[in-house]
C-alpha cells in the first residue's frame, strides 16, 4: 500500500475571508448573487470586482471552477444599473457555444433585480431569434466570435454606446485559431472603454493581446496549483491502455460515484468510450465540438437532471460544462499540457467545494503525468483495483447493432469478477489513498 502523499509546502490554498456583503455592489446585486449561492468571495471575485467597478482594465489569470464568471458579470450590471435600456453597454466574447450559454444564464440569475437584459449569441442555431434579441432587447451581448461577425456584417450591432468588453477564457480562444476574429471584432469597436481579460494560462499571443488593447491594467492571478488542489482528491491508476474502458467500468460499479465526468483526448475516442458505456448499460452522454448545439445541450441536460449518470467529453467541448454536483472527474486520457488537468479537475470541485479526481495512466503517459505533479507541486499516490486482471487482453468491442443486455447500471457481475465495493479511503476497493490537499 503507497504511503499518501506527503502535504506540500507550496503556498496555502486560495481561500478568501471577503464576504459578499462587503464587496463594492448595489444591494440588488448582492440579493441575486444570494440567491445564487454565493456568500464568501472567492479569491479571484474579491481580488477583481473591486477594480473593475472602478471601470479599469484588467489582465486575471484563474482556472475553471474559481467563480470568474461572476467576477467579471458582477461589475458589468454595477457600472451599466442606472443605463437608459435598449442599448449594448458590454460585449463578453467567449470561445464555446456553452460558455455563452453559461454566461446568459448566470447574467439572468445576478441580474434577477434589474432592468438589465442579456442574449447568448452564438453558431449551430438559427439567426433570427437572436437578430430580434440584439435590436434594442439586451444591453450585455455574450457570443462567439463567429456568429457575433455575422450579425455585424449583416448590420444588426450598434456599438457606438459600447462601456465594457470582456475576453473570457482568451488562451482558448486563440488556441481555437479566433485571434483573427477577435481582432476584427475589437477593431469596429468604440476605442473609449473598459476592458477585462480572463485566462487559464498567459501563453505569448494573451500577452500580446493585452499589450495592443488593454490600457495599464490592473494584474489578478489565481495560482493555478493551489486551486486544482483545493477540495479535490486526486488518485492515479496505472492501467494498460487497451484496457481503459474495462477499468472505469470497474470503477463505475461504486455507487457513490454518481455523477462523473469522463476526458478523452480526441472526439473518437469520446464517441467509442461512450457506446461501449452504453453497451454495459451505463447511461453516458457525450459533448465535443463535431456534436450539434441540440445535441450538446440534450447531453449537458441529460447530465444535470440525473438521466445520465457519465457525460463522456473532449477538453473544448468541456469548457462550459457548469454543473453542480459532479462527484468524480475522470481523466480517460491523460492531457498532454499539465494546465489542461487542472481545468478538468475543477469541474468537481467547484468554487471550492469537494470532489475526486482519478487518472487512467497508461506507460506511455507516464511523463505527461509526471509534468502535472510539477505543476502542482507534489506526488500524486498510486493505487490498483483488486480483483481486476491488468494483464488481460484487449477486450473485443461489441458492433453497435449488437444486442445491448449485459450490465444493469454498472451493478451486475462481470464473467469472473465480482459486485462493486465503497470508494478510496472509505470501503477499501483500492489499494492506495486518494490525495486531498486541505
Amino acid at each position: 500500500m503507497p504511503e499518501p502523499a506527503r502535504r506540500p509546502t507550496t503556498p496555502a490554498p486560495a481561500t478568501s475571508d471577503v464576504r459578499f456583503e462587503e464587496l463594492p455592489l448595489h444591494p440588488d446585486l448582492r440579493a441575486g448573487a444570494r440567491e445564487m449561492g454565493y456568500h464568501q468571495a472567492t479569491p479571484i471575485q474579491s481580488q477583481a470586482i473591486p477594480e473593475a467597478v472602478q471601470g479599469r482594465d484588467l489582465v486575471a489569470t484563474a482556472q475553471t471552477g474559481t467563480g470568474k464568471t461572476a467576477a467579471f458579470l458582477l461589475p458589468i450590471l454595477e457600472r451599466t444599473l442606472d443605463l437608459p435600456p435598449g442599448r449594448i453597454y458590454a460585449l463578453v466574447l467567449t470561445p464555446t457555444r456553452e460558455l455563452a450559454v453559461q454566461a446568459e444564464e448566470f447574467l439572468a440569475k445576478l441580474g434577477r433585480y434589474t432592468r438589465r437584459r442579456g442574449v447568448a449569441v452564438y453558431g449551430g442555431v438559427g439567426l433570427e431569434p437572436q437578430i430580434r434579441a440584439v435590436q434594442g432587447q439586451a444591453e450585455i451581448v455574450v457570443a462567439t466570435p463567429g456568429r457575433l461577425l455575422d450579425l455585424m456584417a449583416r448590420g444588426h450591432l450598434d456599438w457606438k454606446d459600447l462601456r465594457i468588453l470582456v475576453l473570457d477564457e482568451a488562451d482558448r480562444m486563440l488556441d481555437m485559431g479566433f485571434l483573427p476574429d477577435v481582432r476584427r471584432i475589437l477593431h469596429a469597436l468604440p476605442r473609449e472603454r473598459q476592458t477585462m481579460l480572463f485566462s487559464a494560462t498567459m501563453p505569448p499571443a494573451v500577452v500580446e493581446l493585452a499589450r495592443e488593447y488593454l490600457r495599464s491594467p490592473r494584474m489578478v492571478h489565481v495560482d493555478p496549483a493551489t486551486v486544482a488542489a483545493v477540495g479535490v482528491s486526486h488518485l492515479a491508476m496505472p492501467v494498460p491502455g487497451h484496457l481503459k474502458a474495462e477499468l472505469l467500468r470497474e470503477l463505475l460499479l461504486d455507487e457513490t460515484m454518481t455523477s462523473v465526468l469522463v476526458f478523452t483526448r480526441t472526439k473518437h475516442r469520446a464517441n467509442r468510450l461512450a457506446q461501449q458505456l452504453s453497451h454495459w448499460s451505463i447511461s453516458a452522454g457525450v459533448i465535443h465540438g463535431n456534436r450539434s448545439q441540440s445535441q450538446r445541450l440534450r447531453a449537458l441536460e441529460g447530465f444535470r437532471g440525473g438521466s445520465h449518470r457519465v457525460l463522456v467529453a473532449t477538453d473544448i467541448a468541456a469548457r462550459g460544462i457548469d454543473v453542480e454536483g459532479v462527484s468524480h472527474v475522470v481523466n480517460f486520457d491523460v492531457p498532454h499540457e499539465p494546465e489542461v488537468y487542472v481545468h478538468r479537475v475543477g469541474r468537481t470541485a467547484r468554487a471550492q467545494r469537494r470532489g475526486d479526481a482519478f487518472s487512467l495512466v497508461s506507460p506511455d503517459e507516464e511523463a505527461d503525468f509526471a509534468r502535472i505533479e510539477r505543476l502542482l507541486g507534489f506526488g500524486i499516490p498510486r493505487a490498483k483495483v483488486p480483483g481486476f486482471r491488468y494483464d488481460a487482453s484487449a477486450p473485443p468491442r461489441p458492433p453497435p447493432s449488437e444486442d445491448r443486455r449485459g450490465f444493469r447500471g454498472g451493478r451486475d457481475r462481470r464473467p469472473g469478477g465480482r459486485p462493486g465495493g465503497g470508494r478510496p479511503g472509505g470501503g477499501g476497493r483500492f489499494r492506495g489513498r486518494p490525495h486531498r490537499r486541505p
